[in-house]
């Protein structure tokens, strides 16, 4: 079945892309339809960080959201085969000087979940070596294109998340944009709950570590879906951070989930609601998936 799935991203890669995009939002619609758990997982999350909406807007924008799921899906064939001078037409880069006036510094891309955030590794790959951490798929051979996709383009690097972070510690210290992405649930190890939406989140303390350890500056990265391809908006350095002290770890923390909260807020379709950012509680709370 995966390389039959393989197979057909490689020939829809070759359509132009309202095409793809109509078939991506169709196979979104079917995941919908079937993913019977990801659907709950998914609704799950929209009622929790947004309980004023009603039963009807929380569907809608479920269904939204697997929709946008599904165009990313597919347009992935474009990362892995498209060419590069197609890559560059479909997705834009605003903001790329930010980045290559701190070239040769410590520099951390904070790169939240949105479905575009594979579209935004492999543009900037295009201009410069880069980076980050991977989890293994549990899919060997969906895994292994995902992987090489990645890499296609320069020198970038994928280091494994059982490695830790000593390598990305190195190369964020030689001057390689680290691509972040710290917004998931990691279990328990090296978190803190933090609130998201109002909801108590285990969330990371990677970013201010990282920062503290190496002198890092932090750069937002934003991918955004449009209907003519992708827009990877690269902010201005965050200033005054981390807070002074190790007491603050914690207002560091506080204030990625603030930041990554209105981002979501402008385009909450395209946040990747279908991971269980709330399953690791508090002690004594009930699991909520």
């Amino acid at each position: 079945m995966t390389r039959l799935t393989l197979i057909l991203m490689w020939l829809l890669h070759w359509l132009p892309l309202p095409l793809l995009a109509a078939c991506g939002r169709g196979f979104g619609r079917l995941f919908y339809g079937f993913g019977r758990h990801r659907r709950h997982v998914a609704l799950t999350n929209l009622g929790l960080c947004f309980p004023q909406l009603s039963e009807a807007e929380k569907s809608a924008l479920a269904r939204r959201h697997f929709a946008a799921f599904g165009r990313s899906f597919l347009e992935r064939g474009l990362l892995w085969w498209a060419s590069p001078e197609r890559i560059r037409r479909l997705v834009k880069v605003e903001g790329l000087e930010r980045l290559q006036a701190l070239q040769g510094r410590p520099v951390i891309l904070l790169v939240p979940h949105f479905v575009g955030l594979d579209m935004g590794w492999t543009r900037l790959a295009l201009e410069l070596d880069m980076v980050s951490i991977y989890a293994n798929q549990k899919n060997p051979l969906f895994n292994a294109a995902l992987y090489q996709g990645r890499l296609r383009f320069g020198q970038s690097e994928l280091l494994s998340r059982q490695e830790g972070t000593r390598r990305a510690i190195k190369a964020i210290k030689a001057g390689r944009p680290f691509y972040y992405l710290p917004d998931m649930d990691y279990g328990s190890r090296d978190t803190i709950f933090v609130p998201f939406f109002g909801v108590p989140a285990a969330t990371i303390t990677g970013l201010s570590r990282l920062v503290r350890m190496t002198g890092a500056a932090v750069l937002p990265v934003i991918t955004r879906m449009t209907d003519t391809g992708y827009v990877v908006a690269i902010g201005a350095p965050w200033a005054d951070y981390p807070a002074p002290g190790e007491a603050g770890i914690a207002a560091d923390t506080r204030r990625m989930n603030a930041f990554i909260e209105a981002e979501v807020l402008k385009m909450p379709e395209q946040y990747f609601w279908l991971h269980k950012r709330f399953k690791t509680r508090p002690p004594g709370e009930n699991r909520l998936y």
